[in-house]
């Protein structure tokens, strides 16, 4: 893979901004008179880590990358449109993606002036690499796959992945923002096997940190060289990287909600199968379902009505008839399957 002949040549030839954090690396200084802050309130009155490089340092063995092949954002969707501004030339290259998926994908390349090509899945919402390749042509910049896949919660086979990774000559993202929650190895674990890999992840799901907004890229050195590039100074506050830096201490914490989580599926899922206004129950390996029921609009309402939220997904392509709801708290979960029992 060439790299540079995938990079915008304006991204390319880039000179990033150069911020007083940047340029200051020793860890003797007492006094800091650089960067125009107010010398009061102290520790929020200090610009962040711009690389968030002891939060990286922490985080890498855990993902099983180096902190090089690291790149923290706010929110997965940073990375998400970072990928378009560095290889996408707007008005000229195209993506391809898979459908139904994640939404954002698709507004990032909007925003971008990127085409967007979706490929449906199967019947069986299982990624076709032929057809997905297929999609794509010599402005083809990056193919896009989200596994275990939103919304419809179902991991991809490795080998079905392999041949686009293998197969494709641009940038292959897996978003695997639900991967802690499913059986199956992470690309992340064989980064260094792709070079033209970039895998996400966020604190939002496993972690139970949606609010702190911390997204993850990992990619070869080169790769979050060039994201670091086009980033935003500071794009991750201190409040965020302390917050982040306490969960990494506490990952007993963490392993103990996904256990409880896996278990509340498992507990769900056969339950939703016995209601009669459900018509099809699909497997997951994320911490959510969808399901098909027998009036996707109506059973939504009445749940609003009971004070209870889920996601209605019946305008989304393919899924005609279909909710996503969210594994919750065993009492969460039992209010749910209660109304759905009242329901008529």
């Amino acid at each position: 893979m060439n790299l540079e002949q995938l990079v915008r040549p304006n991204i390319w030839a880039l000179e990033p901004y150069s911020c007083a954090r940047d340029e200051f690396k020793g860890m003797n200084a007492r006094v800091f008179l650089d960067a125009n802050e107010n010398p009061y309130n102290d520790p929020i009155n200090r610009y962040p880590d711009p690389l968030q490089e002891k939060l990286k340092e922490r985080l890498a063995p855990l993902k099983h990358v180096r902190p090089s092949q690291i790149f923290l954002g706010n929110g997965s969707d940073e990375a998400i449109d970072l990928v378009y501004r560095i290889f996408c030339n707007p008005g000229k290259d195209n993506v391809v993606a898979i459908a139904p998926t994640y939404g954002m994908y698709k507004v990032c390349a909007d925003i971008n002036d990127v085409e967007y090509r979706s490929v449906p899945l199967t019947e069986e919402w299982q990624l076709d690499p032929k057809a997905l390749l297929a999609a794509a042509d010599a402005h083809t910049k990056v193919i896009w796959i989200c596994s275990p896949n939103n919304p419809t919660g179902n991991d991809f086979p490795r080998e079905t992945i392999h041949e686009v990774l293998t197969s494709f000559d641009g940038i292959v993202v897996i978003d695997e923002a639900y991967s802690d929650f499913s059986a199956q190895q992470p690309f992340r674990d064989i980064l260094d096997n792709y070079p033209n890999l970039i895998v996400l992840n966020t604190f939002s799901k496993a972690w139970a940190s949606a609010a702190i907004r911390l997204g993850m890229a990992f990619a070869s050195e080169e790769i979050i060289g060039l994201f670091n590039k086009v980033k935003y100074p500071y794009n991750v506050n201190l409040l965020t990287q302390e917050k982040a830096s306490a969960l990494l201490g506490d990952y007993a914490l963490i392993d103990g909600w996904l256990a409880q989580i896996r278990r509340e599926r498992e507990h769900v899922l056969p339950a939703l199968s016995e209601l009669p206004i459900v018509l099809k129950v699909f497997p997951t390996d994320a911490n959510f379902v969808l399901l098909r029921v027998t009036d996707a609009n109506r059973i939504y309402r009445y749940l609003i009505e009971q004070g209870i939220v889920v996601r209605n997904r019946h305008r989304v392509q393919l899924c005609n008839g279909c909710l996503r709801i969210t594994i919750g708290t065993r009492q969460e979960n039992n209010e749910l399957l209660g109304a759905l029992r009242f329901y008529k």
